[in-house]
C-alpha cells in the first residue's frame, strides 16, 4: 500500500467552502482521510511525508478547452508534452478538442485518445468530440455513440456550427441523450477581421471583427435552447454584451454555461499594439472595459469556468505579419498564476478562483472529481499563492513557446501535482514520465 501524508497546508475544497489548516493522507491513489485533526496522535508508520508549509493544498485543476497537435501534427505537441506542461501549471485533468487531423468525429478516434493518453500521459485525459462531421457544419455525428464511448462533450472547437436548423437538430438530440453542447461563438460571416474592431484596429490598419458576431451567435443559439431543451455551453466569451446576455439568460432558468480564457481575463486590445501575433486570439481581446465585465462575471457566477484554450503553434505560422498568422495561443502553465492575479488584485476570492478550475468544470462535465472528499481519487495541487517570478519561455515544458505572457511577473504556482497520488510535478524537479 503506498500511503503519503501532506502535513502542515491550508486544505481548501472549494465545493463546499472548506478552508483550514490541517493534514491530508492518500492511500493507494485515492483521498483516505483529511482535517485539522488528522494525525494528531502521529503519523502512521511507513508513509512518505509532505510538508506544505502552510501552502494551499487543493484539488488539481481541470481545463476544458485544450488544443493539442495529436494526431496529426505532432510537431506542435503531443499529448505526452501538453500532460507534462498541464501537471507544471497544476492541471491534473485536461479536456482535449477535436480539431486534430484526422478529426476526433467516430467512435475509434475517441478510443485513440483515451488509448493514447494512458499510454503517454501524466494527467486524465478527457475527450471532446466533433459536434459535425469533419467540422464542416453540415451534418451532425453520432453524438449518442461517441458519448457511450467515452466524449464528455461536443464542439467544433475553434469553429461555429453556423446553420441554424443543424444547431436545432444537434440541440435537440443532445437534449434526448444527456449530452452536453459546446459551441464557438463566432458568426463566421462577421467574423473575418484579426483584432477587435475598434478605433485602435484603424489606427494600426488591422481588420477588426465586431462584438456583435460573438453575441449573434449566443441570441440565436438561446432561442434554440429555448425551444429543444438540453445543455450549451460557450466555451469563451469575450466582451461585456455577451455577459449581459447570459446572466439574463440564467435569470430565466435557461440552462447554458459559459467560460473565459485566463488571457481574456488579463489582457486586452492593447497589447496588439506591438503586433506581436502571441497576442493573436480568437475570440480577439476586447477592450479593457469588455475585460472589467468578464471579471465581474466571473465574481458574480455569470462566467462558470476559466479555460487555458492552449493553442500550441509553431514559429512557422506565428513569425509572420499579425494579418497573417494564425490564432491562438499556450496556455495550460499559465492558467493557475493569470487566475491568481485575479485574486492578488482583489477582484476574486480564492475560493470562487479554484471553484471555476475544479468542482464547477468538474460538475458541467460529469467528471466526478474536483473536490478534497474521502474516496475520490487524489487529484490534489499544492500552490504557492505568494511567490513572485517571470515567466521565461524557454522554461516552459511546452514544446511551442507561444505564450501572451512573455517576462511576465506573477505572483503564485503550482509547487507540486498529483494525479491518482501519483506525484507527477515537483517545482525544481523533474518528476514526469
Amino acid at each position: 500500500m503506498s500511503r503519503t501524508a501532506f502535513v502542515n497546508a491550508r486544505l481548501i475544497d472549494p465545493a463546499s467552502g472548506y478552508d483550514e489548516k490541517g493534514n491530508l493522507l492518500v492511500e493507494d491513489g485515492m483521498i483516505a482521510d483529511l482535517g485539522s485533526q488528522l494525525f494528531s496522535d502521529g503519523l502512521p508508520d511507513g508513509v512518505e511525508v509532505v510538508d506544505c508549509g502552510g501552502k494551499v493544498l487543493a484539488p488539481g485543476l481541470i481545463d476544458c478547452r485544450v488544443f493539442t497537435g495529436e494526431p496529426g501534427a505532432e510537431h506542435r505537441e503531443t499529448l505526452a508534452l501538453s500532460s507534462k506542461a498541464a501537471a507544471a501549471g497544476g492541471v491534473t485533468t485536461m479536456i482535449v478538442m477535436p480539431n486534430t487531423d484526422p478529426v476526433i468525429d467516430d467512435v475509434a478516434l475517441v478510443d485513440f485518445i483515451e488509448r493514447r493518453a494512458r499510454d503517454t500521459a501524466v494527467v486524465n485525459v478527457h475527450t471532446m468530440a466533433a459536434l459535425t462531421k469533419g467540422l464542416h457544419g453540415d451534418q451532425m455525428t453520432e453524438i449518442g455513440l461517441l458519448r457511450d464511448a467515452g466524449a464528455v462533450g461536443f464542439t467544433d472547437g475553434v469553429k461555429a456550427v453556423a446553420n441554424a436548423q443543424l444547431m436545432r437538430r444537434v440541440l435537440s438530440y443532445a437534449a434526448h441523450v444527456g449530452a452536453l453542447v459546446v459551441q464557438h461563438a463566432e458568426e463566421p460571416a462577421l467574423a473575418t477581421g484579426v483584432m477587435n474592431e475598434s478605433e485602435l484596429a484603424g489606427r494600426l490598419g488591422l481588420a477588426g471583427t465586431p462584438a456583435i458576431s460573438e453575441t449573434i451567435m449566443i441570441e440565436r443559439d438561446l432561442r434554440l435552447l429555448e425551444l429543444t431543451g438540453g445543455r450549451y455551453h460557450v466555451s469563451q466569451i469575450s466582451c461585456e454584451a455577451s455577459v449581459d446576455i447570459i446572466r439574463r439568460a440564467k435569470t430565466r432558468g435557461l440552462p447554458v454555461t459559459c467560460g473565459v480564457s485566463a488571457a481574456h481575463l488579463q489582457l486586452n486590445e492593447n497589447d496588439v499594439q506591438s503586433y506581436r501575433t502571441f497576442f493573436k486570439l480568437s475570440p480577439p481581446l476586447r477592450a479593457e472595459q469588455d475585460r472589467l465585465a468578464l471579471v465581474a462575471g466571473l465574481a458574480d457566477g455569470t462566467i462558470d469556468v476559466i479555460v487555458s484554450s492552449h493553442d500550441p503553434q509553431d514559429p512557422e505560422v506565428k513569425r509572420r505579419p499579425f494579418a497573417e498568422a494564425n490564432f491562438g495561443a499556450i496556455g495550460l502553465e499559465t492558467l493557475l498564476p493569470a487566475g491568481l492575479a485575479l485574486v492578488h488584485n482583489g477582484d476574486l476570492p480564492l475560493g470562487r478562483l479554484l471553484a471555476a478550475l475544479t468542482c464547477i468544470p468538474s460538475d458541467l462535465l460529469g467528471l466526478g472529481r474536483g473536490r478534497l472528499v474521502t474516496g475520490l481519487p487524489a487529484d490534489l495541487v499544492l500552490i504557492d499563492t505568494e511567490v513572485p517570478w517571470r515567466l521565461d519561455p524557454a522554461n516552459l515544458k511546452s514544446i511551442s513557446k507561444n505564450t501572451p505572457f512573455e517576462d511576465r511577473l506573477f505572483q503564485g504556482r503550482a509547487l507540486r501535482t498529483m494525479v491518482g497520488g501519483r506525484t507527477v510535478y515537483v517545482h525544481g524537479e523533474d518528476a514526469g514520465r
